[in-house]
């Protein structure tokens, strides 16, 4: 926080949690609209009766209109909240979280979303905002982007402007898929991606976890092989990064497999690796998918990743993970990433 921003919370604190408390509302009806007041006391964790105080303040200042449909936000609401942003995150102290996390992990940047996505539904949508904008500034020339599965890259699709065409642009299915909704796999979302930038994409229509028998036959068919050359070509990789238990479950990985994870103390897993929590790679999936050594060769590199209960599979995998990677997060994860690494270096 600077001088400036901290002198005023001393001499008018409650001016800052008004402020932090209506940003956020306006900050979710932006993200969720159209939005009923029931829904956004529930989303913001407030009662129906401060929401409905807040909001009618809100309206009155131009910032949001009632319609039948619920609640959406206006112009000058957008202009407001784009204006506030930066001084937003001197305020809550997020600027200093981003930049202390950054140093901590030694990659290229962090950003950091305020609250936490395993309490609040909003923010993990307000982390895909942020890494849509991030991917955006990407969008140049002959662009091959690898995308893999999950809902928070789901999220990051959801919030790609779409305004501009890139004919140019190649969307690569990282993954195979995991036997999951198929809204979160790969192909989906590469699919996704291109749909909403004019761009192509590329799909993986194999499953994420093959027999040895079935991988070394794979692995010589033509369209495999032309997939594994686009991962070489790979310009910017964009993925998540799941806890290990959670993905070995979603694989419907056999006992024999889980007892290897779970003996091997792994915490993290990307990209069908899974990483003790030293960043070791304690167990590896037969995959036709990108390889961890294809991603560390990619120029760019964006990963995201939110929740507290996400924060040992950050710290695991970050162990590892190339310099010029960009982490977008959520405060609850990143707050936690910090009191543990804290803790390590106390013990």
């Amino acid at each position: 926080m600077d001088a400036l921003s901290s002198a005023q919370n001393k001499l008018l604190p409650e001016m800052s949690v008004l402020l932090k408390k209506r940003y956020q509302i306006l900050q979710t009806i932006n993200q969720e609209q159209p939005i009923g007041r029931r829904t956004l006391s529930e989303f913001s964790g407030m009662t129906e009766r401060d929401i409905r105080k807040e909001t009618d303040l809100l309206r009155e200042q131009q910032l949001i209109e009632m319609k039948s449909a619920g609640m959406v936000i206006t112009r000058q609401g957008e202009e407001v909240l784009d204006s506030l942003k930066s001084f937003m995150q001197k305020l809550t102290g997020i600027a200093d979280l981003a930049d202390k996390l950054k140093k901590q992990l030694k990659i290229s940047d962090v950003i950091v979303v305020p609250l936490d996505s395993d309490t609040a539904v909003t923010v993990k949508n307000q982390i895909g905002k942020e890494a849509a904008r991030l991917l955006e500034m990407n969008f140049t020339g002959e662009t091959k982007v690898a995308v893999t599965g999950g809902s928070t890259m789901a999220a990051i699709a959801k919030e790609l402007k779409g305004e501009k065409a890139y004919p140019s642009l190649q969307f690569i299915a990282a993954r195979g898929g995991l036997g999951e909704d198929v809204l979160h796999q790969a192909n989906t979302i590469a699919s996704a991606f291109a749909e909403k930038t004019g761009g192509s994409f590329k799909t993986l229509y194999l499953p994420d976890h093959l027999s040895e028998e079935a991988y070394a036959m794979m692995m010589k068919e033509p369209l495999i092989k032309e997939m594994m050359d686009l991962y070489e070509q790979t310009d910017l990789v964009v993925h998540g990064i799941g806890n290990a238990e959670e993905l070995a479950l979603r694989r419907q990985s056999t006992a024999e497999e889980v007892q290897m994870i779970t003996e091997g103390g792994a915490v993290s897993e990307a990209f069908g690796y899974y990483f003790d929590a030293e960043g070791n790679v304690v167990y590896r999936i037969r995959s036709a998918g990108i390889q961890l050594e294809q991603v560390q060769k990619a120029p760019n590199i964006i990963a995201v990743a939110g929740g507290h209960s996400k924060a040992k599979a950050i710290l695991s995998y970050f162990k590892n993970a190339p310099e010029r990677t960009v982490l977008v997060t959520d405060e609850g994860a990143a707050t936690e990433v910090l009191k543990l690494i804290e803790n390590i270096g106390g013990n």
